[in-house]
């Protein structure tokens, strides 16, 4: 058993425990993970380089509890809609792989429909 259908299986015992599934429509999922996107974001808003190369040495811990909060929102909603995330994540390399060929972006940031 892969470690991504392990973590969604602790996932899923903790939200079924608690009978929360009746809460979870796609859309509520949904906000949740841009919620939480969002809490990772509060750690570097109106910070520097400097201010933030400090804040993550002291921060680390409370910065993972938030991406594994939103990790915790991607399995969890990938589950419910039956979505392969690790196919999924394959095939979307694989499309920016053709979006973003290597001679034309290493070392760039302009969007692929820019190039």
């Amino acid at each position: 058993m892969s470690d991504i259908k392990k973590l969604t299986g602790k996932i899923i015992k903790f939200r079924d425990e608690r009978d929360w599934k009746q809460f979870h429509n796609p859309k509520d999922v949904a906000l949740s993970l841009v919620l939480e996107a969002g809490e990772v974001v509060e750690h570097f808003q109106w910070r520097n380089k400097e201010e933030i190369d400090k804040y993550i040495e002291t921060n680390k811990a409370d910065i993972g509890e938030e991406l594994a909060d939103v990790l915790y929102w991607v399995l969890l909603m990938s589950h419910d809609l039956k979505i392969d995330i690790l196919d999924a994540l394959d095939k979307k390399i694989k499309k920016n792989e053709d979006k973003y060929p290597l001679e034309k972006t290493k070392g760039k940031h302009i969007k692929y429909n820019k190039l």
